[in-house]
């Protein structure tokens, strides 16, 4: 069943964004984001995750990419099913935008948190070099498969990751280690700002800079 999601753009748009958010929210945490980015020319697509039992949510379900069994780190943290189960649906918002005659080289996928994790995981992997992705406070899933399933067409695309010196959710070191892991093969930046779990101006604002460079205005 293909994702629920918020759209925002024109009929005819020169662009796409496919932003993912994080654990227990929805498309509509960042659809009032979308008008700072100011590109009325792109499509904004903002899905919204299945509703599922999340282990470190107590069990109770709520949106969720995937099951967080624990926040330790080691093999076993995410479910590898519902991963992939993921990454197909999100596969299939890229592949609509390529149907919709969008090059890959225009598309980017965004994400926060748990929705960060998926855009990484998806754009690695995407057989085509896509324009970007966003790492917003957030970690690598599947580390020990990534090598393996990486997709050599990633190599040297534009990826931006932010991280809060204050997070209390997803500490930092874990972005920083995702940002470090990927240096060598993505055209890699960090940026940290002060704050904790969340969003900020600063971040926004660079955020808005960062997509004019890698989806130029044509």
């Amino acid at each position: 069943m293909a994702l629920k999601r918020l759209t925002f753009g024109p009929a005819k748009p020169t662009g796409a964004v496919i932003w993912l958010h994080g654990l227990g929210a929805s498309g509509h945490d960042f659809s009032s984001i979308v008008p700072h980015m100011d590109r009325p020319d792109l499509r904004f697509v903002l899905p919204h995750a299945p509703v599922r039992p999340v282990t470190v949510n107590g069990g109770m379900p709520c949106p969720s990419w995937y099951d967080i069994r624990h926040m330790g780190s080691g093999p076993g943290r995410e479910s590898a099913e519902e991963v992939h189960q993921s990454a197909k649906d999100i596969n299939a918002l890229v592949q609509e935008q390529r149907d919709a005659g969008i090059p890959a080289n225009r598309i980017a996928l965004f994400g926060f948190s748990q929705g960060g994790a998926m855009a990484l995981h998806v754009a690695l992997r995407w057989p085509e070099r896509l324009a970007a992705v966003v790492a917003m406070s957030t970690y690598l899933v599947l580390e020990a498969s990534l090598e393996a399933e990486r997709s050599p067409a990633s190599d040297g695309m534009p990826a931006f990751f932010a991280h809060g010196t204050d997070d209390g959710v997803v500490d930092i070191t874990r972005g920083q280690r995702a940002h470090d892991l990927l240096a060598d093969r993505l055209d890699a930046s960090w940026a940290s700002y002060p704050m904790t779990h969340e969003v900020c101006i600063d971040e926004i604002l660079d955020l808005r800079d960062f997509l004019g460079e890698v989806i130029p205005t044509v």
